[in-house]
């Protein structure tokens, strides 16, 4: 019986992670939940899984949680991050899944590591702000990190059983969200309801923003440098509209790896909590005669901007992503509020980078330091950009 802490369990990968966990009870059990601020969901959770550790953001939600558990299960009730630091922590836990969304989920991963737990990493913010210092204290502490999101878990899957010095490049795939074909010249008058219908995918709000912009492949490929210690010029993004190419490696003879399969995220969070088995899940295989075709097409790196800034804030290193991830942190809230229009997030981020600059030699202290920095930036900017 392997034992799980879930940090994020309200989010859409915290609850298709329960739903694995609930499919498999013989395979697995919750010792920890752990979420921001979703009370009533997190006490449904606490009641069916029985933790022995909840966790929420603040003490007066910690109170309202209490309130609706009443005499239910006994669970310890944590907050803030001494609390999301202690369930990854916690003895009994063998795995700890990061979920929790953004810069949040980075010292509860590297307390999770400290501690000793094995990875299964959803939470792409943690290798993006700091992913030489978390790998680095990976192989320290001799844990092991498995990738959640769909691409990363494809080309750890592709990797397999091939040597690592026959690898040619990483081939990254997306879907292009929802504005791949639309004009940018009309991407000012883009409604939060428009950018938060994926075509393919069900997500929270925050990266499904991202999936349009196309900031989440460019975080997405700023941690597929550090998971796989691949430099960014042997990384190439492709936009593959169905979805059912998860992402792809290329080696050294010409041959091309493919993972393949439909867009549900509990094929890859089944995958990272019980590797290397695959659980019968009876996922559906996707239907390739019915689908008729798979397209593939090189991304528009004018039209999508934070894409190119996320590839140039890779290659510039040092503090510089961990300033773009602040940056688009605050512009996605922005826009999601009503305060910022949605050509405005990329326009917020090219400009708190350039303010910001970088600082080469980097340590925790000055990742958080660059992380605080490029949010105060950012929220200027974005004021100033926003409606008027």
């Amino acid at each position: 019986m392997k034992q799980l802490a879930i940090l994020g369990s309200t989010g859409s990968i915290g609850q298709n992670a329960l739903k694995v966990v609930a499919a498999f009870p013989e395979r697995f059990s919750v010792a920890a939940l752990a979420a921001h601020s979703s009370v009533d969901l997190l006490a449904e959770q606490i009641h069916r899984f029985r933790p022995e550790v909840a966790v929420v953001i603040d003490a007066n939600r910690a109170a309202q949680l209490r309130d609706r558990v009443g005499n239910g299960p006994p669970v310890q009730i944590l907050h803030g991050s001494d609390g999301y630091a202690a369930a990854a922590s916690l003895p009994s836990v063998h795995t700890v899944l990061t979920a929790m969304v953004g810069a949040a989920g980075l010292m509860p991963t590297l307390a999770a590591i400290d501690a000793g737990k094995s990875i299964a990493l959803a939470n792409k913010e943690t290798l993006v702000m700091a992913g030489d210092i978390v790998m680095a204290r990976a192989r320290e502490k001799e844990v092991s990190i498995l990738p959640v999101d769909s691409e990363h878990s494809a080309i750890f899957q592709c990797l397999a059983g091939n040597r690592r010095q026959d690898l040619d490049r990483i081939l990254l795939t997306g879907s292009g969200g929802p504005f791949r074909t639309r004009d940018r010249e009309s991407f000012a008058a883009i409604t939060v309801e428009e950018a938060l219908a994926h075509p393919n995918w069900q997500m929270g709000p925050k990266i499904t923003i991202d999936s349009s912009t196309l900031m989440n492949k460019g975080l997405e490929f700023i941690e597929a440098r550090h998971l796989f210690d691949v430099p960014p010029e042997r990384i190439e993004v492709v936009i593959h509209p169905q979805s059912i190419v998860h992402s792809m490696v290329a080696y050294a003879d010409g041959s091309v790896m493919a993972q393949l399969g439909a867009p549900d995220m509990r094929g890859a969070i089944a995958y990272a909590l019980s590797y290397p088995e695959r659980l019968a899940l009876k996922l559906p295989v996707p239907d390739f005669a019915a689908l008729g075709q798979l397209t593939f097409e090189a991304p528009d790196m004018d039209k999508f901007r934070c894409l190119a800034l996320a590839l140039k804030a890779c290659e510039g290193g040092g503090t510089l992503p961990a300033v773009l991830n602040a940056a688009n942190e605050v512009a996605v809230e922005a826009f999601l509020d009503h305060r910022l229009p949605y050509d405005g997030i990329a326009a917020v981020v090219e400009e708190t980078l350039a303010r910001c600059g970088s600082t080469r030699s980097v340590d925790m202290a000055g990742i958080l330091d660059a992380d605080r920095q490029g949010r105060v930036v950012a929220a200027e900017v974005a004021t100033r950009l926003g409606p008027r």
